[in-house]
């Protein structure tokens, strides 16, 4: 993705690192209890100690390794060695080597491709309960599994509450220029993707391994939000859409469709990423073995201070790396794939947030402001989402028609905040075509890709269900609305607001918790029997499975429905037509004219 600074800032706050016992309990539970001796786990290469929360009634097994410490820019390996005595498992993984506020106040290493295990206490080997596994976010720039805010205790506490008890898996995997370097050198030694590899090896690991806690195999889930939705995408799309079994169903949060790429051109764009491998080595000691192959193994064994030096020097423009189509991880344009089918053909539970583009399009002129004329606006458009292209001003001229500067049909709405003038003290921040801005944007990032793959779905036969989330948290401003990342505290039913700056139910009305038990309860729903509105009610109306309807593209005159989640209304159905032509713009020309 491209990134700003406001969107880093944004995107999710300052965070401290997680103890396991250190959880809060939320409600009474049903399940076994803690045993006087700590729960284990005989795992493929041998056996793992965890821990037990008494409050919860839960067994954590953490920062369990699910491969081989990888080398740098290199193929990870999965773990060959076995063990007799048992292992403690019982502390979060540092998080991966990464940038961004999701980096402060965690450890961090390239020794980190761990995964955890959140089960119910006393869960025994042969329950065969179904299992959800949690991709984190972060623009596969930042992040980890010990996040407070994605802290799986709540969701798993839920389920036992519903009589439907889950197992819940975290991982971490590389991001940034250690998990996404791509150039030629790169392209040539076959590292690239790395995180994507990993990724993929976590899922290897929980097939081989899941039934030891508890879990079945043949029940696994997917489950992400942003770059973690990215992250699903690319499993879906892996290798040319083969499907190794690795997981039933997926839940995608904010990212789906086949988005994988935000360079200017997408995909088709192979100048910047090399640009950027040229800039680090030229920064480098690795100065003189720039262009030739040597330059990667020279990274590779320079030390972690120096690299890392670099890498964070925001002037060089270096720290952002992205998925490259390498024709083995990634073998063709995603908008191909789509269109093709080629992609395992399992039930998918998706959506995004009505307010995505206030992410993703602000202070977007050239002076890192907010556009205020259709010519900043224009310069913006070449250089962020077209870059090069021989029909650049007829495909701007006509992106331009389909999103026109009326601010009622841009984001935020107008019940949200009020009309952008001159003299609106939020206007010289914003610009006053923000609201176009935030809705091309915000588009492009999510909209016509996730559109675009419910369609898709919908036309081959799969089950999809697709939502929009319509909540303004509490502290939130008008502007920003229902922003990205704005749904994780409901889903995870954070009530407490665990790993929050500040508790994002604090002052809210009681309808907002309200939802947050829902729509927890119905992603649970889907992580058990792969249908949203299936499964029990306990018989309190917050249990009570939703009404939610399949996305069929055919009975909408091109696009289904989707369920809107609203703190007022609970939830409500609507057609999933809005800015249908301005999204649709960007799907037809999603390969010729956005690259992937």
């Amino acid at each position: 993705m491209q990134f700003s600074k406001n969107l880093l800032a944004g995107w999710l706050l300052v965070v401290s690192s997680v103890s396991a016992t250190s959880l809060r309990p939320a409600h009474e539970d049903r399940s076994a209890g803690c045993k006087r001796t700590a729960p284990t786990a005989a795992v493929k290469n041998g056996t793992y100690v965890g821990l037990c929360n008494s409050k919860y009634k839960q067994d954590f097994f953490l920062g369990m390794p699910y491969a081989k410490k990888p080398a740098r820019f290199t193929v990870a390996e999965p773990l060959s060695t076995t063990w007799t005595s048992a292992r403690s498992a019982t502390k979060y993984p540092p998080h991966c080597m990464g940038f961004g506020p999701d980096m402060i106040g965690y450890e961090m290493s390239e020794d980190c491709l761990q995964i955890n295990v959140v089960r119910p206490a006393g869960v025994s080997p042969s329950a065969q309960l179904p299992v959800a596994v949690w991709i984190h976010g972060g623009g596969l720039t930042m992040g980890g599994s010990a996040d407070k805010r994605y802290n799986l205790t709540f969701i798993v506490q839920n389920s036992v509450e519903l009589g439907t008890p889950i197992i819940a898996v975290s991982f971490n995997y590389r991001m940034a220029a250690f998990g996404f370097l791509s150039g030629n050198e790169v392209q040539a030694s076959g590292a690239t993707n790395l995180g994507f590899r990993d990724q993929r090896l976590a899922l290897q690991w929980i097939q081989e391994n899941i039934a030891a806690f508890g879990g079945a195999p043949d029940k696994v889930t997917l489950w992400g939000e942003s770059a973690g939705a990215i992250s699903i995408n690319a499993q879906l799309f892996a290798y040319n859409g083969r499907d190794d079994g690795l997981f039933r169903a997926a839940v995608s949060q904010s990212g789906f469709g086949g988005a994988l790429h935000r360079w200017p051109g997408g995909m088709n764009n192979t100048v910047i990423p090399q640009t950027n491998y040229n800039k680090l080595v030229a920064a480098t000691a690795c100065a003189d073995t720039l262009g030739t192959p040597a330059s990667l193994d020279c990274l590779r064994s320079l030390p972690l201070e120096d690299l890392m030096a670099v890498l964070s020097n925001q002037a060089l423009g270096v720290a952002i790396w992205l998925p490259a189509m390498d024709g083995d991880f990634i073998a063709d344009y995603p908008s191909n794939q789509v269109r093709d089918g080629r992609f395992p053909r399992i039930p998918v539970l998706m959506g995004q947030n009505t307010d995505e583009g206030a992410s993703f399009g602000a202070n977007r002129s050239a002076t890192g402001r907010g556009i205020n004329t259709d010519e900043e606006l224009k310069e913006s458009l070449e250089r962020i989402i077209f870059g090069p292209h021989p029909n650049l001003p007829k495909l701007i001229d006509e992106l331009l028609a389909v999103y026109p500067n009326i601010q009622a049909v841009g984001i935020p709405s107008l019940d949200k905040f009020p009309v952008i003038t001159p003299e609106l003290p939020e206007a010289a921040m914003l610009g006053l075509q923000y609201r176009r801005t935030t809705a091309i944007y915000g588009d492009w990032m999510q909209s016509y890709q996730l559109r675009r793959g419910a369609i898709a779905w919908s036309k081959y036969g799969v089950p999809v269900w697709n939502y929009r989330f319509d909540v303004t948290n509490v502290g939130v401003p008008g502007y920003l609305s229902a922003a990205h990342f704005q749904e994780i505290p409901y889903v995870f039913y954070n009530i407490d607001g665990v790993g929050y700056a500040r508790n994002p139910f604090e002052g809210a009305p009681k309808s907002y918790k309200t939802l947050a038990k829902v729509m927890s309860n119905t992603w649970i729903r889907f992580f058990v029997t792969m249908d949203p509105s299936g499964g029990r009610s306990t018989g309190r109306p917050d249990s009570r499975p939703v009404q939610w309807p399949l996305y069929d593209a055919a009975s909408g005159g091109g696009v289904g429905k989707n369920l809107v989640w609203d703190a007022d209304k609970v939830s409500y159905i609507e057609w999933d037509d809005f800015r249908a032509e301005g999204i649709n713009w960007m799907i037809e020309n999603s390969l010729s004219a956005l690259g992937s």
